[in-house]
């Protein structure tokens, strides 16, 4: 069964920055690119940021390139996001799966809230 586990969200100030991590299992880790996206009420899921298989590829978002830096550890089968100038607008909830270019399962963990305000 796949599994996502997002946490690392919070209320943090403008200009603040976090670090979010999802811890996966169900599938191998290994072989899969990893991303993750975020979503506001209303709106649909944002893909933010991916990272290729072998982990020296990425892609972000325009909105969040220089700002946002997505990382695995293959061993703890983890993808990480470190966030830092965190604006207003990044206030969303969290969420990661696998694929580069689009989700690749249809399940998605319960993410975790970031919110950004003075």
């Amino acid at each position: 069964q796949v599994q996502f586990v997002e946490s690392g969200g919070g209320l943090v100030q403008p200009g603040g920055s976090l670090r979010l991590s999802c811890a996966a299992s169900g599938f191998t880790f290994s072989n899969n690119a990893m991303s993750w996206y975020r979503q506001v009420p209303g709106k649909e899921r944002e893909l933010v940021a991916a990272i290729a298989r072998v982990g020296s590829i990425t892609n972000y978002a325009g909105s969040v390139k220089g700002r946002f830096t997505i990382s695995r550890d293959h061993a703890k089968k983890t993808v990480y996001l470190q966030m830092n100038s965190l604006k207003p607008e990044d206030t969303a909830v969290y969420y990661c799966n696998a694929g580069f270019n689009a989700a690749t399962f249809g399940s998605w963990g319960q993410g975790t809230q970031v919110t950004v305000s003075s």
